[in-house]
């Protein structure tokens, strides 16, 4: 696992003609880099490329544009980015710099980002379209209004100005959703790494533990292999386990809680994204085991869903129809299935949808529904499968063994020709394997 990957230019020079033959030959597309941003004072937050521009380039500093311009005589994938300083890149480290840009990333041509002023409305005038991702950032937003409008005051020489602005989403978002074999290592390998961290995790559980201190077992695996928090790594120990997007993971765990745990590595831009729940003190008491059990099997229907043709959403009605079953054999629904589901009853206890794109951002780009319909799923989509239950302490509608119960089993699925891969698979999934790999299982 300590091999580096390493994405092979032909990738990137594939994905940018895709969207070129998509685009048009009269469009022209801009990318801007993200931006660094400040953290507190002269301190910046850990600098994260922009997940399009990474896609397109895999070039990894700020200050930067791609412009992809189809057919253009000159070349068709321009970058404007930093020059070199030798003073600058003393205190943060090397730079690409044009020149080295071109040669690094397979692109036609480079600029300093400082001529993007003067060369930008030259490349605009006699493209019909542009592309660009509108309102995501507004500075650069006024930038490429102010180069349109040098444009078009030279509509009485002969300048052609464009007149369509198209988002960009449209086009990449849907290039982005079907992931291609390097992609799918990528995701893989940030699965692998994932999977260790959660063993580690669960193998040092013990009561009385931090929540931060697991967190610290999980992210500590994540740098070992090279790879960083894909997100805020979630530790919710009892009770803390039913807030969905917990945050604070500073209380100390109890014998008898459930430790939840919602921890993926990001490597070399791709996410995992993982959850598992387990006792802290290694063996489930019997409400402990019977949610998890449900949850589980709500995953697996679900995951049966999973194969080329279905439509995405049928895995999350699979899993919302297990788990109302299981709530009302269990005593914590009441009534007849067809009403409970019919009513959303479910929602007290299950509050999210059943999973989410995944690839370079954790919730990945792609639409989930086309002309209104769920889309159906086609190879190359990545997705999470994620059903939970969640008993609120407080709710004494239910009775007391269940109170506090917070449960979720996750994990990351690629659709293939004939069905899908689980690319967490490895990872111990049910009450028993979690209980054999804590190395504490109850006697027989």
């Amino acid at each position: 696992m300590h091999t580096a990957l390493t994405m092979p230019g032909k990738a990137y020079a594939r994905r940018r003609r895709q969207l070129m033959e998509m685009a048009g030959p009269d469009a022209i597309v801009v990318v801007p880099s993200a931006h660094e941003l400040i953290r507190s004072r002269d301190t910046h937050y850990p600098f994260r490329q922009d997940s399009d521009l990474s896609y397109l380039t895999g070039f990894p500093e700020p200050e930067a544009v791609l412009v992809l311009v189809p057919g253009r005589v000159h070349g068709e994938t321009l970058l404007f980015c930093r020059e070199r300083d030798a003073d600058r890149e003393a205190w943060d480290g090397p730079r690409y710099g044009p020149e080295g840009a071109v040669e690094a990333f397979g692109l036609d041509d480079a600029y300093p980002i400082t001529d993007l002023d003067d060369i930008l409305p030259g490349l605009l005038e006699g493209r019909t379209r542009v592309y660009y991702h509108f309102g995501r950032d507004a500075e650069f937003d006024l930038k490429l209004i102010g180069w349109l409008n040098r444009v078009r005051a030279m509509v009485r020489q002969g300048a052609q100005p464009p007149h369509e602005f198209l988002e960009l989403g449209h086009l990449l978002d849907e290039l982005r959703l079907f992931k291609d074999r390097d992609e799918l290592r990528f995701l893989q390998r940030a699965a692998d790494i994932s999977v260790l961290a959660h063993e580690t995790a669960m193998r040092a559980a013990r009561p009385g533990m931090r929540e931060y201190e697991l967190q610290a077992q999980i992210e500590c695996v994540f740098r070992s292999f090279d790879a960083d928090p894909a997100y805020g790594s979630i530790v919710g120990a009892g009770a803390n386990a039913c807030v969905l997007h917990y945050r604070a993971n500073a209380a100390t765990s109890r014998d008898g809680d459930l430790i939840l745990i919602d921890a993926g590595a990001e490597y070399r831009g791709y996410a995992a994204d993982i959850t598992r729940t387990f006792p802290v003190n290694g063996r489930f008491s019997a409400p402990q085991r019977a949610l998890h059990d449900l949850v589980g099997a709500a995953q697996a229907a679900a995951l049966a869903q999973a194969r080329p043709g279905v439509a995405y959403e049928a895995g999350h009605q699979a899993a919302v129809e297990t788990l109302t079953e299981g709530l009302l054999r269990l005593g914590l629904l009441k009534g007849k299935l067809e009403r409970n589901l019919a009513d959303g009853s479910y929602k007290r206890f299950y509050r999210h949808k059943t999973g989410h794109w995944l690839g370079l951002d954790v919730h990945d780009v792609g639409e989930y529904r086309i002309d209104g319909d769920s889309r159906l799923l086609e190879p190359g989509m990545v997705f999470t499968i994620e059903p939970g239950l969640y008993i609120a302490a407080d709710d004494t509608s239910v009775d007391a063994k269940w109170r506090g119960i917070g449960i979720r089993t996750e994990d990351d699925v690629a659709i293939t020709k004939d069905g899908h891969d689980v690319l967490t698979d490895k990872l111990a999934r049910s009450a028993d394997e979690i209980e054999a790999l804590m190395g504490r299982r109850r006697a027989a």
